[in-house]
């Protein structure tokens, strides 16, 4: 059996909102988008690289596929991470998307596209027993609430931003429920960035590493 492994961008106080650009989600009137911008190093670009070059699979919400699809297929495949992105399984969950592959009018092409049908827990663990790796999740705020709330995730991978944003879309939401994580990695990059990985206390206790890059 695979596991899902949840690999994103947070600040301080757990928001996860429109990471990359100003337009990438507005919802709530947020203004900061593009917060990560600054404080990318080649460390963060490195662990990115490396975790989506390394995955099985994605998992993703409709907002981040539709993003990813207008410009991975078109970016250059000699990047290892590009490559792999481009040639794995990709799973996205949605209640208004179309089928990519049955509906050639639907959208960007991305290749290797699979729509979840609705029982979206049950999809989830399908994917999870049929996969030897591992299934990303990046981005795709919407899809980690349910996620979280059917406790289907085996580990994160969180990248803590030295910033406060005040407001935004949050990671972990009120109402969820307790979970028990174990600190199995973590290390800070030179831009103050610190990559935490956290498994399920009951997948295993692990070690809990210090390194600073």
């Amino acid at each position: 059996m695979g596991q899902l492994v949840v690999v994103n961008f947070v600040s301080l106080d757990g928001v996860m909102q429109s990471v990359l650009s100003a337009d990438e989600d507005r919802d709530g009137g947020f203004e900061q988008g593009g917060w990560v911008l600054p404080y990318v190093d080649e460390a963060v670009e490195r662990f990115m690289s490396e975790a989506t070059a390394a995955a099985g699979a994605l998992l993703l919400g409709r907002r981040t596929y539709e993003i990813f699809a207008a410009v991975w297929p078109h970016a250059d495949m000699s990047d290892p991470a590009v490559a792999a992105m481009n040639a794995m399984p990709k799973y996205v969950a949605s209640r208004t998307l179309r089928d990519p592959e049955r509906d050639p009018e639907w959208g960007p092409e991305w290749a290797n596209s699979t729509l979840l049908g609705a029982d979206l827990a049950e999809e989830v663990r399908r994917v999870k027993d049929s996969s030897a790796g591992e299934t990303l999740v990046l981005g795709s705020g919407g899809l980690l609430g349910a996620l979280i709330e059917h406790d289907l995730v085996d580990e994160y991978r969180l990248l803590v931003f030295p910033l406060i944003l005040g407001g935004g879309k949050q990671l972990f939401a009120d109402g969820r429920g307790l979970r028990r994580l174990t600190l199995t990695a973590t290390r800070a990059t030179p831009s103050g960035v610190l990559i935490n990985t956290y498994r399920r206390a009951d997948r295993g206790q692990g070690h809990t590493a210090a390194v600073s890059t």
